[in-house]
């Protein structure tokens, strides 16, 4: 079974967190204990059904996708309009317009003249328990193309903005969003050579961070269950590096496992029932299994190489992983349950920390060559490699749920003392588009993006 040990923050803290952290307990909740409730709203245009989306990623990146949001009445309607407006735009894939009426049919004619191609109207209600109306219209056709009032507690406000931000992400580029999330990184603090560590959280956006550890022992490589409130991380708390489960619903944290070696890289299966990491072992490091339930463990490589940072394909059926088994740190993949390794990578330089994506059709990767990182991705059988940034160090990427997005650590070259080290967490499109930096609450790294609605 999985044991606990001295708690890495207090009873009070995990207290005191536990009812921020829950976010899938409150989303099944009744709107006493601030759950929400989403109900269709009928059709204000022509009978005929809702066009599907025409609009492909790839045009709306070559040409962002006119959209005209109102201000939702003012007020809190005016904070969400502000939120929502911010998730679309940051994605470079919708322009934003504003203007147009809150309530009734639009005003088409006008519309069509801004160049829009969709509107949104929309009202607020409510003080307490606050009433969100959303309608979608397609402004050439005239028509409704979708329809909701969310109900609930106004301290979810934010989430409101996120999950009107995935429909309309959802319906005029057909494929799932990605604003309802949330993402696990390392706060870094103090000076360079002797930086405080804390396990934190916060929204896609940057927003509603809050620090989960206390920051006394070095934290390191969060990872999010793929289907509970749960974070995977190593920590050297008590001196003893090893990874830990963080509850979010709870605020607390157990060890995952005791072994004789170092355990560290953890990541989740795709069905959350286990995890895999590495523990070292006469001077390499090889991958194992731990099961949640029962706490039982399995070994699956046995190279006599450093063999880390694994992570399962979408079906659960392989794993990528980096290893030196070939003289120099290079990725392979082998099936879930070990043996039958293949190298993938084949270009110049080294590579670490792959990172399967979602939909099953690429690994991001970190390449070291001639002195400097980049970041790519290639398809799984090694073909098709592209870097997508390059700086002093990029590393740890991170996919979001829809696989169209990777978080990464971005950071600067230190001078003298320190001087001018600078961590911050980027984004980048897939295909290298839109490279931006997302604001956080001071230095970071090490981000790990939560599930849809996580």
């Amino acid at each position: 079974m999985l044991t606990n040990t001295r708690p890495i923050i207090s009873d009070q803290d995990a207290d005191n967190l536990k009812s921020f952290l829950g976010r899938r307990t409150v989303m099944g909740a009744g709107l006493a204990a601030g759950g929400l409730l989403a109900t269709p709203l009928s059709a204000m245009a022509a009978a005929a059904a809702a066009p599907e989306a025409e609009i492909t990623v790839d045009q709306a990146r070559t040409a962002p996708i006119p959209i005209i949001l109102p201000n939702f009445g003012g007020g809190l309607g005016a904070q969400i309009a502000e939120v929502l407006s911010n998730d679309l735009t940051n994605t470079g894939l919708f322009k934003v317009l504003p203007g147009g009426a809150s309530t009734g049919a639009p005003d088409f004619s006008t519309a069509k003249a801004t160049g829009a191609r969709a509107l949104v109207t929309g009202t607020v209600s409510g003080s307490g328990s606050v009433r969100v109306e959303m309608r979608l219209w397609d402004v050439l056709t005239q028509q409704q193309i979708q329809g909701t009032a969310y109900t609930t507690s106004s301290a979810n406000w934010r989430r409101i903005a996120h999950i009107v931000g995935d429909v309309i992400y959802e319906r005029m580029l057909g494929e799932k969003g990605y604003f309802d999330t949330r993402i696990a990184f390392i706060s870094r603090s103090g000076a360079r050579a002797h930086q405080r560590t804390r396990l934190a959280i916060m929204d896609q956006d940057g927003a509603n961070a809050r620090m989960l550890t206390a920051g006394n022992w070095l934290t390191l490589t969060p990872r999010f269950s793929p289907v509970k409130d749960q974070v995977a991380f190593m920590s050297y708390a008590n001196n003893r590096p090893r990874v830990y489960l963080f509850d979010l619903g709870s605020g607390r944290q157990q060890i995952l496992g005791e072994f004789a070696g170092i355990s560290f890289a953890p990541r989740f299966s795709p069905d959350g029932r286990s995890v895999v990491l590495s523990v070292t072992r006469n001077g390499g490091s090889d991958l194992f299994v731990v099961d949640l339930a029962s706490g039982s463990r399995r070994q699956i490589t046995a190279s006599g190489a450093i063999d880390t940072s694994p992570s399962y394909s979408p079906d659960g059926s392989q794993i990528v992983f980096n290893s030196d088994r070939g003289g120099s740190p290079q990725l392979y993949i082998m099936s879930a349950s070990g043996g039958g390794a293949r190298r993938i990578s084949y270009g110049n330089g080294t590579y670490g920390s792959p990172v399967w994506s979602p939909r099953g059709d690429l690994i991001a990767f970190t390449r070291i060559a001639n002195g400097s990182f980049s970041l790519g991705v290639m398809n799984p059988d090694g073909t098709g490699e592209r870097i997508m940034t390059e700086g002093f160090t990029v590393e740890s990427p991170s996919f979001c749920p829809n696989g169209r997005v990777l978080a990464y650590c971005r950071q600067t070259r230190a001078g003298a003392g320190g001087a001018g080290f600078n961590s911050t967490i980027g984004m980048v499109d897939i295909t290298g588009f839109n490279d931006r930096v997302l604001p956080t609450p001071g230095q970071a790294s090490d981000p790990a993006w939560s599930p849809l609605n996580g």
